[in-house]
């Protein structure tokens, strides 16, 4: 087996993910860090010193998006490695800036060593990945990918009535259109996983072949209202109950569909809501997620077949929104596959199931993500935890891909 001429410093990974985490450290060792906020721009400060110090150059896009180059010996497009800094209230110290300190190991390691490499590298920080202070979520990948317009994003309020495009404007971070990444090499994207695959069946590395696919539905149920003490139960038109015949209905047909289909429904109102009254309307979501979009129509056809009663209650789905699964660069990908078995680490082929910058960085950069495991499957919480020791094998996989690409 070829072993790998370098691999980052382990000690200062750990070093450099601690330091981070201090720019909005909450008591109990997780972080808030929301975009834009004075959190992100003190680590934004951060990173760049960081990135200035290897001798990279700088810049800002108009969506706050950061860029830090190291020059390559040919003028071609970049290798591009990066994620986000902006985390969710009580986040962990993880998710989202273990792309960003990814990209800047790899940097630091090839400075190390004196390689001025052949392809320039880039570091990306995407702004407001999380959405939780400015929804919707991955804003500015959105914009740069054209899936959201720019004028719609300037204008989101969070929840003091700010909007985005002040909160920007104030942070200094206001750049140039001219600078949005426009072509590239290679997309590379680490992650955690956010989930506990990888831990359950005790692999190293997940190499994700795509973001998959998802639905979401509103079903309302329609009744009457009545009085809860006197109206006899075979009179009754109780919306409640002729949701919870539904959700049974949905959960036996959807159950058989594919063992890789989630599905949640969770978000339910009730109407009145009082405990005296018979509730006379519910609705409730249905969210289901798969790659192959052949089991997300299935999904919507179970759906779009249930009754138009049910008992003595109207039934009404509406769709909400949905999104076609993404699926990554398959040379990218191949190359990421070749670098974790030179390493001899243990991994598997993947989906993600949440979203990421690098599904709408897809759609004009060449793309592919790597995920590291999450301890418990936890994530969006203080108590979010991957090793030291997973998080350098990650950087390593990206590490040896990114040198491979070098060196053809």
């Amino acid at each position: 087996m070829q072993q790998q001429k370098l691999f980052i410093n382990g000690q200062r990974l750990a070093e450099t993910i601690e330091h981070f985490a201090d720019f909005g450290r909450t008591d109990n060792n997780g972080v808030t860090r929301l975009a834009l906020s004075e959190q992100d721009i003190a680590v934004r400060g951060y990173f760049r010193s960081c990135c200035e110090s290897l001798g990279m150059t700088v810049v800002v896009d108009d969506m706050g998006c950061m860029y830090a180059t190291l020059a390559g010996v040919e003028d071609v497009p970049p290798i591009v490695i990066g994620s986000h800094m902006d985390t969710v209230k009580k986040g962990g110290r993880f998710d989202g800036i273990l792309g960003v300190i990814a990209g800047l190991e790899i940097v630091r390691t090839l400075v190390d060593h004196g390689i001025k490499p052949r392809i320039p590298i880039t570091i990306v920080n995407f702004t407001n990945e999380e959405g939780a202070r400015f929804e919707p979520s991955m804003m500015a990948s959105g914009v740069l990918s054209g899936k959201f317009a720019k004028a719609d994003m300037l204008n989101k309020k969070d929840s003091d009535g700010i909007t985005f495009g002040d909160a920007l404007a104030q942070s200094g971070y206001a750049g140039e259109v001219s600078h949005r990444i426009q072509e590239a090499t290679a997309y590379l994207e680490l992650h955690i996983e956010q989930g506990p695959v990888l831990e359950r069946e005790e692999l190293q590395i997940g190499l994700v072949d795509c973001v998959v696919g998802m639905v979401c539905y509103e079903i309302e149920v329609m009744g009457e209202s009545d009085h809860a003490g006197t109206t006899p139960m075979d009179m009754r038109k109780d919306a409640f109950f002729a949701m919870n015949d539904l959700v049974t209905m949905l959960r036996t047909q959807l159950s058989t569909l594919d063992s890789e289909l989630v599905y949640t429904m969770g978000r339910a109102n009730v109407f009145p809501n009082i405990h005296t009254v018979i509730p006379n309307k519910v609705t409730f979501t249905l969210e289901a997620r798969h790659k192959n979009e052949e089991i997300v129509r299935e999904v919507e056809h179970i759906i779009q077949r249930l009754p138009a009663m049910q008992g003595d209650c109207e039934v009404k789905s509406t769709l909400l929104w949905g999104r076609d699964t993404v699926w990554f660069d398959l040379t990218i990908c191949e190359k990421l596959e070749t670098s974790v078995q030179a390493l001899g680490y243990s991994y598997k082929k993947m989906a993600s199931g949440a979203g990421h910058d690098a599904q709408f960085v897809a759609h004009f950069l060449p793309s592919a993500m790597v995920f590291v495991p999450s301890v418990n499957g936890k994530s969006h919480c203080e108590e979010e935890l991957t090793s030291y020791e997973d998080c350098e094998k990650g950087i390593n996989v990206l590490l040896d891909t990114v040198l491979g690409m070098l060196e053809s």
